[in-house]
């Protein structure tokens, strides 16, 4: 009920009958002149809307704008409560209730002179509760024209009033493993074993055993194991490794015979091997005081450890369940009053990857000292089934409880950016690799045909002012002389390409190139789930620049994941897929999965078959013709394949060397594969990433089995050179 208008009223009614003398019967009133005295003025001042201010102080709650609800309240609140307070009592009830948003409605007012009440209804969605709804009183004074909120805890849920307080119980289901595609544990809760040497401590006639024994169960050669204490003070600790405590018990008394050998148990969320696909995988970390008021308020404790990158972040939903929960309000001594609402946890899941550990673990055991990466995925899918980054690093090594995560500074200060993955988020220039995207632009625009010939010679000068000089040049090869496009794409002529470039530029046909790129997927992400960039794609300003774009130099920059899912649907037959790193996703009580892979398209390549078709004619000439840029390196290889080789220039320091194909050898039991490799600085893409690729195509293929040769790198497979100090 509304009191202002009969107060308003009556106050007028009032006012005029006591200004009226009461006369005679029958007189009328005769004009008294007043000597000194004013005629009386009437103003009346209008009460403020108290809904209005109720509605902007609700809003503001709304929208958690705690100084500007403080700015609102009354002088007699704020004196007795700090905006440090008020703004604690709020957030504390935020957190116990896991509040999300708040939504309410005005129900009633009634105004006094001086003071009025709002009754509202106030509704919180919360994370794990579902909706709290309550009904509560707001109390406000006039003051200075204006309506003050006197503001009290009851306000925020009516149970709290008389010091009450909110606290939340929590029960919390197990994170959910990681797996690879066959159901190989790539991260698991588990009891392990840090292993570490005291160099002062070493029985100089044991060392050798006990290094051979270590090299053995880490699965490393013993002079890598050596170098890490080589230099060490007699009485520092080294971490060495770790592995699982079954591991550890499997070798307990041989591991016992060794003086200086360290070992100390711990158990946490433990990462198997040192670490499989860590890139991909991501790592579990502490929630930190900034982030704690978010994830309280998203259903957790506090103290668990989430997903910090890789799949443990992406997947974090699926890992960590849901939290059952019950939220009490308990009097000022501790005892509960109530239970106001409660809800049971929801089991995790556990995430199946795409990636094969074993063709993982191999790979990234073949890189060497070498920076850069491998991705390797189904042609006809988009499943990642490796992803290398090099150098990598050991997820352990975040586990606080680890003993040997005292080397973790080291990881974080060490300038080869171990943690950064160079797989997916990497930008490189392509170099000739790109090649393949320029014939195509060459061949959709029409300027040029498969067989169209062109004399390539080891220098180029058709473009005014400019020489440039072909590979062949450098290496005193000479000329590679008269050759269709596809022989030129087999040889990887740069004159052949600079010519493209200027030519299309010249017959109107500026963006084509850029165009065909961008339709290739390269300028955007691929939409993996972990994170990955998009790389950088611009339409030449100049012809000079198309020039340069023709053999994939200047501004363009590209991630190896991009180029693995162009080249694998060069070799599909056109489809683009989105890749993945996800197969499955599985509750941890053994229930139906709630996601399965299903194969995403990104996009067609722009190209016709018969177009895709002579390029693909071209780069299986690239590794099988005798003139082909890699085919010495593929002699006597089983498996069909294709690719092409690229020497990327790098301003900052040697070229990196590119090398990306795909097979195609269409066994139902194997499918076909494609892969995309960088080696920074490493030189030509020939003689250094070749040979990788062979190794990726008959570990794949042999089923392991066959390491692929010796690496240029390696005394042996998987062994890297010994370098000689220098003198």
């Amino acid at each position: 009920m509304k009191m202002r208008r009969s107060f308003v009223l009556f106050l007028v009614l009032s006012m005029v009958l006591g200004a009226c003398a009461k006369l005679p019967p029958g007189a009328s009133p005769t004009p008294t002149p007043e000597a000194g005295l004013p005629t009386p003025v009437l103003v009346l001042t209008q009460a403020p809307d108290v809904e209005k201010e109720a509605q902007a102080y609700l809003d503001a709650w709304k929208s958690e704008d705690y100084e500007g609800m403080y700015a609102r309240l009354s002088k007699l609140t704020r004196d007795a409560l700090t905006l440090e307070d008020f703004i604690k009592q709020h957030k504390n009830a935020a957190v116990a209730m896991t509040m999300q948003e708040i939504n309410y409605a005005v129900l009633s007012s009634m105004v006094r002179p001086t003071s009025a009440q709002v009754n509202y209804e106030i509704s919180y969605t919360t994370t794990l509760l579902g909706t709290i709804t309550r009904s509560a009183i707001m109390n406000l004074a006039l003051e200075e024209g204006a309506w003050k909120v006197q503001w009290d805890v009851s306000m925020i849920l009516p149970e709290l009033a008389g010091g009450n307080k909110l606290e939340l119980t929590y029960e919390i289901p197990a994170r959910g493993n990681l797996y690879d595609i066959y159901g190989y544990p790539l991260v698991a809760q588990d009891d392990a074993v840090a292993l570490g040497v005291i160099p002062g401590q070493i029985d100089p006639e044991k060392e050798a055993n006990m290094l051979n024994l270590l090299a053995n169960i880490l699965d490393v050669s013993s002079d890598s194991i050596y170098k890490k204490y080589q230099y060490a003070q007699s009485d520092w600790y080294v971490a060495i490794g770790d592995v699982s405590a079954a591991v550890a018990q499997n070798y307990s008394d041989r591991l016992s015979q060794y003086p200086g050998l360290i070992m100390s148990s711990f158990r946490s969320r433990y990462y198997y091997d040192g670490g499989i696909a860590p890139h991909v995988i991501g790592y579990v970390l502490s929630i930190s005081p900034e982030q704690l008021e978010e994830y309280q308020r998203l259903g957790y404790r506090g103290d668990e450890k989430i997903g910090a990158t890789g799949l443990e972040a992406w997947g974090e939903a699926f890992l960590a369940g849901t939290h059952g929960a019950s939220l009490y309000v308990k009097d000022p001594q501790g005892q509960v009053v109530t239970k106001l609402a409660s809800a049971k946890a929801k089991p995790a899941a556990s995430i199946y990857t795409t990636i094969d550990s074993t063709l993982q673990y191999y790979l990234q055991r073949s890189m060497g000292n070498n920076l850069g990466a491998i991705v390797v995925m189904e042609r006809d899918t988009g499943k990642v089934l490796a992803m290398v980054s090099n150098p990598g690093f050991n997820p352990n090594l975040f586990e606080p409880v680890n003993y040997n995560s005292m080397m973790l500074s080291d990881v974080l200060a060490d300038p080869k950016l171990p943690l950064y993955n160079r797989a997916s988020q990497g930008v490189y220039p392509l170099g000739s690799v790109f090649k393949i995207i320029t014939m195509a632009a060459a061949l959709e625009t029409g300027v040029f045909t498969p067989d169209y010939p062109y004399y390539c010679d080891d220098k180029w000068t058709e473009l005014a002012g400019t020489v440039l000089y072909d590979w062949t040049y450098e290496r005193g090869f000479g000329a590679s002389g008269l050759l269709s496009l596809k022989e030129g794409l087999m040889r990887s002529c740069n004159p052949w390409f600079w010519h493209i470039g200027l030519t299309l530029w010249n017959d109107g046909y500026e963006s084509a190139i850029a165009d065909v790129a961008a339709g290739f997927g390269l300028g955007k992400k691929t939409g993996i789930e972990i994170p990955d960039f998009e790389g950088r794609l611009e339409q030449p300003a100049s012809v000079s620049e198309n020039v340069q774009l023709a053999i994939g130099q200047g501004t363009l920059q590209v991630s190896p994941l991009q180029v693995a899912a162009f080249v694998a649907a060069v070799g599909n037959g056109g489809t683009l897929y989105k890749p993945t790193v996800v197969e499955k996703i599985v509750p941890v009580d053994g229930t139906e999965p709630v996601y399965e892979f299903k194969p995403v398209i990104n996009g067609k390549l722009p190209v016709t078959p018969e177009n895709l078709q002579a390029i693909q004619e071209a780069m299986v000439m690239v590794v099988r013709n005798t003139r082909g840029t890699a085919a010495y390196q593929f002699r006597g290889l089983s498996v069909n394949i294709a690719g092409k080789t690229g020497t990327a220039e790098n301003p900052a320091g040697d070229s990196h060397a590119w090398f990306a194909g795909y097979t195609f050898n269409n066994n139902p039991n194997r499918p076909d594969i494609a892969v995309a490799i960088i080696l920074e600085n490493a030189g030509e893409g020939s003689d250094m990433a070749a040979p990788l690729f062979r190794r990726v195509v008959q570990l794949y293929f042999s089923n392991y089995s066959n390491a692929g040769g010796t690496m240029p790198w390696e005394e042996s497979p998987y062994v890297v050179k010994t370098q000689t100090p220098e003198p």
